[in-house]
C-alpha cells in the first residue's frame, strides 16, 4: 500500500512513498529498497539487527505498510518486524505455537492476520497479528491435498486460497475470523504444482501460477470457483514453470512470473486473458520466481535466479524501459516480491 501522502504546502504535493522488499536465498533473506515510479531503486535499507533463519521464500507488507513479514527456510520459519521509513524495528517474538517448514505468506485484508503454506500437514498455518504474532487459528476442518504454498487472502478477506503440490493444485476456504467450509474443487483444475496463487484486485478472480502448460489458470470467483477462463491465446514457452502471477491494481493486466526466456510475460485482462504484451526489451536474467506491482500500478518487479536477482519495469499496458539495478543487489536466488 502507498503507505505515506505528504501534506499540500504551497501547491507542492510531495511524492508518494513506495517500497520494494524481496525476498531471497542469501543473508541478510530480506532486503527492502525505497522505490520511485521516476527513479527505481533507492539506498538498501539496512539489515533488522536479529536477521531471519534463512532463505527468504516470501515477503509481505501489511496493507498499511507498518509491518513486513519474512518467510523462511529454517526454524523458526517466518520472522515479523515493524517497519517504517527509518526502516526494520525490532523483531516480533516468534509464534507460541511454531510452524513446521513455510513456504509464501502474507497479511490479510486490515493486517490483523496473517496466514502462510508449508510442504508439511496441515499445509496452511494462520495466526492472529497485532503489533507481533497472536494464538494460532485452529487448522481447517478439511485440509489442503498436499504441501502448501502460497497462502492468500481475497481483497474482501473472507477467503483465502492455497496453492498446492498435487491435484486439485488450488484449495480456498471461507474465511470469518477462522477457517470456514472448504470451498470444492474447480471444475477444471490447474495441469500442475502451484507455485503460486493470487486475486484479482476487485475479487472477481483468482489465479495460479504453476508447472506445465498453460502455466497460467484462473477462474472467475464469487463464494466459489467459476467455470476456468480461456487460456491465454499467446502462452510462455515449453518448460515455461510459473513461480509467480499478480494483477495489476487496477485489474486491466495480469502478469507471470517464469522459467524461460523473457521470464516474464503479461496481458491484458478484461474478465479473461486479452492480448499479450509486447516482452521487455531488457529481460531479467534468469527464471522468474516472484512477481508484482507497485501499488500504484506504475511498476512491476520480477524475483529471479541470477544476478541481479530483481529486475523492474515501468509498466502501462506494457513494459517500460528497465530501471537501472540497485547499487546494492540481493543474495541470489530470488524468490519473492513486495510493494508496499
Amino acid at each position: 500500500m502507498l503507505n505515506t501522502i505528504s501534506g499540500m504546502l504551497g501547491g507542492f504535493v510531495a511524492p508518494l512513498v513506495e517500497y520494494l522488499g524481496v525476498g531471497h536465498q542469501g543473508s541478510p533473506y530480506a532486503t527492502v529498497y525505497p522505490w520511485s515510479a521516476a527513479t527505481g531503486f533507492g539506498t538498501k535499507y539496512t539489515n533488522p539487527a536479529s536477521l531471519p533463519a534463512g532463505q527468504g521464500y516470501g515477503i509481505a507488507f501489511n496493507p498499511a505498510g507498518t509491518n513486513i513479514l519474512s518467510v523462511n527456510g529454517n526454524s523458526p520459519f517466518v520472522a515479523a518486524y515493524p517497519w517504517s521509513s527509518s526502516g526494520f524495528g525490532t523483531r516480533y517474538a516468534d509464534p507460541a505455537t511454531p510452524l513446521n517448514q513455510a513456504d509464501q505468506g502474507n497479511f490479510n485484508q486490515d493486517g490483523s492476520a496473517i496466514a502462510v503454506g508449508g510442504p508439511f500437514s496441515p499445509y496452511i498455518y494462520a495466526y492472529a497479528f497485532s503489533s507481533g504474532f497472536g494464538s494460532k487459528y485452529a487448522n481447517p476442518a478439511t485440509l489442503a491435498t498436499s504441501a502448501g504454498t502460497a497462502a492468500v487472502w481475497n481483497p474482501a478477506g473472507n477467503a483465502i486460497a492455497l496453492g498446492n503440490a498435487s491435484s486439485p493444485y488450488i484449495n480456498a476456504w471461507a474465511w470469518s475470523a477462522g477457517f470456514g467450509t472448504r470451498y470444492s474443487n474447480p471444475a477444471t483444475t490447474p495441469t500442475g504444482y502451484a507455485n503460486n496463487v493470487n486475486w484479482h484486485p476487485a475479487g472477481t478472480a483468482v489465479g495460479a501460477a504453476h508447472t506445465n502448460t498453460p502455466f497460467i489458470t484462473t477462474y472467475p470467483w464469487s463464494s466459489g470457483f467459476g467455470t476456468k477462463y480461456a487460456n491465454p491465446a499467446t502462452l510462455p514457452a515449453a518448460g515455461s514453470d510459473a513461480g509467480g502471477i499478480a494483477w495489476n491494481p487496477a485489474g486491466t493486466s495480469v502478469a507471470l512470473a517464469h522459467a524461460t526466456s523473457p521470464y516474464v510475460s503479461a496481458w491484458a485482462w478484461s474478465a479473461g486473458f486479452g492480448t499479450k504484451y509486447a516482452d521487455p526489451a531488457t529481460t531479467p536474467t534468469g527464471t522468474g520466481n516472484g512477481i508484482g506491482f507497485s501499488d500504484s500500478g506504475t511498476s512491476i518487479a520480477i524475483a529471479h535466479t541470477t544476478s541481479p536477482v530483481v529486475t523492474a519495469y515501468p509498466f502501462s499496458a506494457g513494459f517500460g524501459t528497465k530501471y537501472a539495478n540497485p547499487a546494492t543487489i540481493p543474495g541470489s536466488p530470488g524468490y519473492a516480491i513486495s510493494f508496499a
